[in-house]
């Protein structure tokens, strides 16, 4: 059994849980679940946007602890102050630190930024927790689910009034995007061995519909790949790490954005894109 295995058959656990403890109907009637959620879609392609999810993460199952000292509340108002169109709040606990009391605590904290529920969604019923929580849009992970799936959790957001990042990792999870699905992430991670390489984005850019907004997700660490990757169509960036190792994430996120306003030095798409290419078939 993979890591990501293992992570959805202790979700699926968990999930039985957490329903024989809170049902629908008492969801439903939390605080949170009648605001109006905001658009991730318009907070990422407005024109003054820097396009970044800025996500709040303790740790990870390939890097252990990432950053254990910092509070929710402090470092999303950060990242916010600091360029954010929309923050990313991890809820899983027993491989990520996070917690469902995280993203109450963000949500809390930032009124005006659409915040995504990140997570293994398996069940529905993640979904309403999710509104419940204060969320804005949710994570669908391409290789957690059958295109099926993800059409039925789109259409069933979608009526709760919620976006959908739908996340792929390769060509095979093509057919995973739907009718429903409001964004498409592609994670630069290989789940398999864990090593990150953007040019997984750049591969795929073209092979996503263009009604979609095209979000990278994982091992952007510098500001000429942002610049690379606007180029081929991605209007949004998903960074936890690259933030969440330094002492003040948000600090972090402001020299990051600082660095974007200075493209003129940065190479072109072709030009990088062919000498990666070149790099791997030596």
């Amino acid at each position: 059994m993979n890591i990501l295995e293992t992570i959805i058959a202790s979700k699926q656990d968990e999930v039985a849980r957490r329903k024989s403890a809170t049902s629908v109907q008492e969801l439903e009637q939390q605080p949170l679940f009648s605001r109006q959620p905001l658009s991730a879609r318009q907070a990422l392609t407005s024109p003054t946007s820097t396009g970044i999810i800025a996500e709040f993460k303790r740790k990870s199952p390939s890097k252990g602890i990432i950053n254990d000292s910092v509070s929710v509340a402090e470092t999303t108002t950060g990242y916010v102050r600091s360029g954010a169109a929309c923050l990313s709040v991890l809820t899983d606990e027993p491989f990520f630190g996070g917690t469902p009391a995280d993203l109450l605590e963000a949500r809390a904290a930032n009124s005006q930024t659409p915040i995504i529920r990140k997570d293994f969604i398996v069940d529905p019923y993640q979904i309403t927790e999710a509104r419940a929580l204060g969320a804005d849009f949710i994570l669908l992970i391409a290789s957690c689910l059958s295109p099926a799936q993800v059409g039925e959790f789109s259409q069933f957001a979608h009526e709760l009034g919620l976006e959908v990042l739908l996340e792929i990792h390769d060509e095979t999870e093509l057919v995973h995007i739907q009718p429903g699905v409001d964004l498409v992430g592609v994670n630069n991670r290989n789940l398999k061995t864990f090593v990150t390489d953007i040019d997984t984005s750049l591969r795929l850019a073209g092979q996503i519909p263009a009604n979609y907004v095209k979000v990278s997700e994982s091992g952007l660490q510098k500001a000429e790949s942002i610049h690379l990757l606007r180029q081929a169509g991605y209007q949004g960036f998903l960074i936890g790490e690259t933030f969440m190792k330094a002492a003040s994430p948000a600090e972090a996120l402001q020299t990051f954005v600082n660095e974007l306003s200075f493209p003129s030095n940065f190479p072109s798409l072709n030009t990088v894109y062919h000498e990666s290419e070149s790099m791997r078939n030596a």
